[in-house]
């Protein structure tokens, strides 16, 4: 396995949001968190990132224990945050906010250049010098994502990364996600949109209220409409 929690916990202050979270993301393998508002998947990506200050629970990420890391040691392993409110670098233009993403190449890891990126989403490759402030949601999505490629990771963490966006950077957004598993990339993505995560993921964990409630295939998933109404309806 790529990327591990047991028995995860986190908390904001005083009040605690995760409880027991067990969750495995193998190499080359698409898994998605699934639940509605609240359930716990930001906060979740925060935990396995390093970057929530009150967790508990055993992370191993490629092999090793980083449960005690701090985010940037988790990040020079190969750990990528996508978070949702994307965070790009308004003033600077694409090729820029790719050159600040860039880290070395990783053994065992997918090898990433602009070129590349810009395979990946053509959009990017015809705005090299528009400014991020200047773009579209959906554009700054896409360069979020090109961004933590340009790190070279071997795990990709993407927080909604169809929330908000057009139909059609929607079909974009899961091509170029079929795409990175076709190169070995492993990535865990947080969703509440249950058609996405259908035509991209291999299996699905489904939070609420900070707990599991299911884990396994997404056909499984799909077969129990029952859990389905329960914890992702609207």
């Amino acid at each position: 396995m790529m990327l591990e929690a047991r028995a995860l916990t986190g908390w904001y202050g005083r009040a605690q949001i995760l409880f027991d979270i067990d969750l495995a993301v193998g190499t080359g393998e698409v898994v998605s968190l699934l639940g509605r508002n609240g359930a716990g998947k930001s906060t979740t990506f925060r935990a396995l990132a390093g970057l929530l200050d009150r967790r508990g629970g055993d992370v191993r990420f490629d092999g090793a224990d980083v449960s005690r890391e701090p985010a940037h040691l988790r990040a020079r392993r190969g750990l990528a945050y996508v978070p949702e409110d994307r965070r790009i670098f308004g003033d600077l233009t694409v090729d820029e906010n790719l050159a600040v993403g860039r880290q070395a190449a990783r053994d065992g890891a997918p090898r990433w250049t602009p070129a590349r990126v810009f395979a990946l989403f053509p959009s990017l490759g015809a705005m090299r010098t528009r400014r991020g402030g200047a773009m579209s949601g959906g554009e700054q999505q896409m360069l979020t994502v090109a961004r933590a490629l340009m790190g070279n990771p071997r795990l990709v963490l993407l927080d909604e990364p169809s929330e908000g966006l057009a139909p059609k950077v929607v079909e974009d957004m899961a091509h170029a996600i079929l795409a990175m598993k076709r190169e070995g990339l492993s990535i865990l993505l947080s969703e509440q949109n249950l058609h996405f995560a259908r035509l991209i993921a291999d299996r699905a964990v489904v939070l609420d209220r900070g707990h599991v409630r299911f884990s396994g295939t997404m056909a499984a998933l799909a077969a129990d409409p029952a859990l389905c109404d329960a914890y992702l309806s609207v």
